[in-house]
C-alpha cells in the first residue's frame, strides 16, 4: 500500500521534470512515425475541423486546393490524426485531474481575450502556411530531415523575439492592481474533492485504454488504436511536465532561461536517430516545400504563440485545466488554419508549391544527411546558449549603470 501511495504521489500527482519528459517525447515521436507512417502533428487536424464546420453551413470544399492536400476523408474518429488528438486530450485530462489542477479560470482582462483570439488566429494561419506548427515544422519535422523545418524554426525564433518585444508594450500589460498584504494566507485543501478529481482522472484514463483496445482487437483498426495510445502518452507527458514551446523560446528573451529550449534540442537529437532508423528500413519521411511559406509561416507562428501565450501543445493541456483563455486560443487556431485554407490557392504557387522539397538525406546521402542534421542541431544549441548569454550580459549592464 505504501509503495502504491509513493508511486501515486511521484508519478500521478506531482509534476514531472521537463528534460526526461522531452526526451521521452522524442523517443515516442520516433516510434509513432515508425509504426503509423506519419508524424506527431495537430494543426492539420485542426484545419480539417474548420473544414467540417464550413461543410455544416453548406460550403463546398471540393475545389479548395489546401483541403485536396490535407484530405477530408472520414472524421476525427476514423482518421489517425483525429484519434491521436482525442488520446492527447484524454492524457491531458487525466494528468490535470490526477494533479488536482482543474479550476475554472477566466481571462484576467479584455486585452487578454483579444490577445488569445488574435494570437491564436495568427499562429494557426502561420502554422498551416509553414505546413506545421511547433511539432510538424520543428520537434517532429526536423528529425524528418526536411529543410523546410529548419527554415520554419529559425524564422519562428525571430517571430518569438518580435512577439516578446510587442507584448512588453504598455498596451498589453495587465491593469490589475496589486494589493499589499501583511501576512500570507494558508490555502485549505478539500481532501474529499481531491480524491474525487483523482477518481475522475483515473476513469478517463481507463476509458481511453478500453477505447484503444476496442479499436485494436474488436474493430481491427490497429493503427487507430495505436494512435490513441500514443496520443495519450503525448498528452500525459506535455501536461505532467508542463511542456510549452512558447515559453521555451520566449523565456530566452524575457528572463534569460534556456532550460526548456535546450531540452527540446536534446529531444530532437534523440528522435533524429530513431526516425533515421525507420527511414533506412523503408518508411518514407515527410518532406515539405522549402520556400518562402516556411519562413513567413514560422515568423507569423512565432509572433502568434507569444501574443496568445501558448503554442499548439500548451493551449491543449491548459484548456482542460479550466483556463478559459486557452479555449479562446484553440478556437483562434482553428479559425486561423481555416482562413489559410481559404486563401491558399491565391498564393500557394508563388510561396510554396513551386519551391523544392529538400530532403537532407537525398542532398547529402544517408549518413551525410544524418551528420548535417546533427551539425544543425548543435548550431541551434549554441544559438540558444548565445541568446541566453546576451540577455544576461544586457541585464548586467543595466544593473551596473
Amino acid at each position: 500500500m505504501d509503495y502504491f501511495k509513493q508511486f501515486k504521489q511521484k508519478y500521478m500527482v506531482a509534476f514531472w521534470r521537463p528534460l526526461p519528459a522531452v526526451i521521452a517525447l522524442g523517443v515516442l515521436a520516433a516510434y509513432y512515425f515508425g509504426i503509423t507512417g506519419t508524424y506527431w502533428a495537430v494543426t492539420g487536424e485542426f484545419t480539417r475541423w474548420g473544414g467540417h464546420i464550413l461543410q455544416l453551413f453548406g460550403v463546398d470544399l471540393s475545389s479548395w486546393g489546401y483541403y485536396k492536400i490535407m484530405g477530408m476523408q472520414g472524421n476525427s474518429f476514423t482518421r489517425v490524426d483525429g484519434v491521436m488528438i482525442i488520446g492527447m486530450f484524454a492524457g491531458c485530462i487525466a494528468a490535470a485531474f490526477w494533479g488536482n489542477n482543474v479550476k475554472l479560470r477566466m481571462p484576467a482582462s479584455k486585452i487578454r481575450i483579444f490577445q488569445a483570439l488574435l494570437g491564436g488566429i495568427i499562429a494557426g494561419f502561420g502554422a498551416r502556411l509553414g505546413m506545421g506548427c511547433n511539432l510538424a515544422s520543428l520537434f517532429t519535422g526536423i528529425p524528418q530531415f526536411s529543410v523546410h523545418a529548419w527554415l520554419f524554426t529559425l524564422a519562428m525564433i525571430v517571430g518569438v523575439y518580435i512577439g516578446a518585444r510587442v507584448t512588453l508594450l504598455p498596451f498589453f500589460q495587465s491593469k490589475m492592481k496589486m494589493q499589499k498584504v501583511s501576512c500570507s494566507t494558508t490555502l485549505n485543501t478539500d481532501t474529499k474533492n481531491v480524491k474525487s478529481l483523482f477518481t475522475i482522472g483515473t476513469i478517463v484514463f481507463i476509458a481511453m485504454i478500453i477505447w484503444a483496445l476496442y479499436l485494436i482487437f474488436i474493430q481491427q483498426s490497429t493503427k487507430l488504436g495505436i494512435a490513441m495510445l500514443f496520443g495519450a502518452g503525448f498528452g500525459l507527458l506535455i501536461a505532467k511536465a508542463q511542456i510549452c514551446f512558447t515559453s521555451a523560446f520566449r523565456d530566452i528573451f524575457t528572463t534569460g532561461r534556456s532550460q526548456m529550449a535546450v531540452a527540446i534540442v536534446i529531444g530532437m537529437a534523440v528522435s533524429t536517430i530513431g526516425v533515421f532508423s525507420y527511414i533506412m528500413i523503408g518508411v518514407p519521411p515527410k518532406i515539405m516545400w522549402a520556400g518562402p511559406n516556411a519562413l513567413i509561416g514560422g515568423l507569423l507562428f512565432g509572433f502568434g504563440i507569444v501574443l496568445a501565450g501558448g503554442c499548439e501543445c500548451g493551449w491543449m493541456y491548459r484548456a482542460v485545466e479550466g483556463q478559459v483563455h486557452f479555449w479562446i486560443v484553440g478556437i483562434g487556431n482553428v479559425i486561423g488554419s481555416t482562413l489559410l485554407a481559404y486563401m491558399w490557392d491565391s498564393f500557394s504557387l508563388s510561396l510554396a508549391t513551386s519551391w523544392p522539397k529538400i530532403n537532407l538525406l537525398q542532398s547529402f546521402g544517408n549518413y551525410g544527411g544524418l551528420f548535417m542534421n546533427y551539425i544543425f542541431l548543435f548550431l541551434l544549441f549554441l544559438l540558444v546558449l548565445k541568446l541566453e548569454r546576451n540577455y544576461r550580459t544586457t541585464l548586467k549592464e543595466k544593473v551596473t549603470k
